[in-house]
């Protein structure tokens, strides 16, 4: 069966994503903005869960329509195939948001739909009652400007969690963001790698599934693994695919960072990523950075000022690291920050920026390449 494939992101990231899924062989890619759409049956969608680094989740999209009305919302939901993926025992919560529509009660569309595909379903399967004790089909709604769509989650968990990473463990920084900042410096094992502000080793341990090809969900399950209308064997010969595909080669990958603790964290969750044979870590002040390379990228997201340090201290890190990295040449740097006076403290303007979104926090990509 073909499906109709959606891949939210955060904004600035369509086309990294679209770049990926292309690189996969997957046909009809579009991007619009916050989605990347393709089109696919089982085995496209077990690969781009498998091997997506930047994409949030990936979603089966039933459909798309206008709806100012609860009528209009209802009528529309229960037109849709619901039972070509629901079975009759299938469990199917409903969450979402509204945004600019005037369907604005999120509470009141969840309701409004759950019961949609309900009636939709009685009709189908001849039960006045769902169990819902079987497998999982999250069904996902956006409401944007009056315009609804409907979709059933195949992922699960974010597709930022590899598993490499324990939950307690809270980063400034997912893995998807990271994987997306070290794929707009264009790294692809060849070169130096650094992260100077490491922290718990995010943007190295990308680095490094990157640099190897190592599809990124290769440690961990999806909800659609428990569909019955998906063969489990596919999942497996995708899995073996995506083995096969892997890289080995010398790479010179370096996470940094001035706390101790924060670097034992780092080798352990690059031990759990499988690449702690390819990353070093070690403890260093970035503020006398030093490193000397003939071809080198810095991939960096250091603290903003916003939560971690006062503004201030932020600004005598960025003045400090701008002073020692002026030193060092054949650095490419890419450094993530929403502080608005970066450059200035940096001491040189960027050669090129890139807005991006860090959960809420707007922020701007600083590119130097030379």
């Amino acid at each position: 069966m073909e499906y109709t494939l959606c891949v939210p992101c955060l904004l600035g990231l369509e086309g990294p994503i679209a770049d990926e899924l292309r690189r996969l062989d997957i046909p009809d890619v579009t991007a619009e903005n916050g989605r990347v759409y393709f089109s696919g049956g089982a085995r496209e969608l077990a690969r781009a869960n498998l091997c997506l680094r930047v994409g949030e989740r990936v979603l089966v999209e039933l459909g798309r329509f206008d709806a100012t009305s609860f009528d209009a919302l209802f009528e529309g939901t229960r037109a849709l195939p619901w039972e070509t993926l629901i079975p009759a025992d299938g469990a199917f919560p409903v969450k979402g948001y509204s945004l600019n529509s005037q369907l604005f009660s999120v509470s009141d569309c969840q309701k409004i739909i759950k019961k949609a595909i309900v009636e939709r379903l009685k009709s189908v399967y001849g039960l006045e009652w769902f169990p819902e004790s079987g497998a999982l089909y999250q069904v996902q709604f956006s409401i944007m400007k009056d315009r609804v769509s409907l979709c059933i989650d195949s992922s699960g968990d974010g597709l930022h969690k590899r598993g490499y990473r324990p939950a307690h463990n809270a980063a400034p920084l997912k893995e998807t963001m990271a994987a997306a900042m070290v794929k707009l410096s264009r790294y692809r094992g060849r070169d130096d790698f650094c992260d100077p502000f490491c922290g718990s080793g995010t943007i190295p341990i990308e680095a490094a599934l990157i640099a190897k090809n190592r599809a990124p969900g290769l440690n961990r399950g999806f909800s659609a693994q428990s569909w019955p209308q998906i063969d489990r064997r596919l999942w497996a010969e995708e899995r073996e695919a995506a083995r096969e595909r892997e890289y080995n080669g010398d790479y010179r990958i370096v996470g940094a960072d001035i706390d101790p603790k924060a670097i034992e964290i780092a080798r352990e969750n690059a031990r759990r990523a499988g690449v702690d044979d390819v990353v070093r870590f070690e403890v260093a002040d970035a503020m006398r950075f030093d490193r000397q390379t003939e071809r080198g990228v810095i991939v960096t997201n250091p603290p903003y000022g916003e939560r971690i340090l006062e503004k201030q201290e932020a600004e005598e890190l960025y003045r400090g690291f701008g002073k020692a990295l002026s030193v060092c040449p054949n650095w490419q740097l890419y450094l993530l920050s929403s502080h608005t006076e970066f450059e200035r403290c940096f001491g040189r303007t960027a050669d090129k920026k890139r807005k991006l979104y860090n959960g809420m926090i707007k922020c701007d990509l600083y590119m130097y390449f030379k």
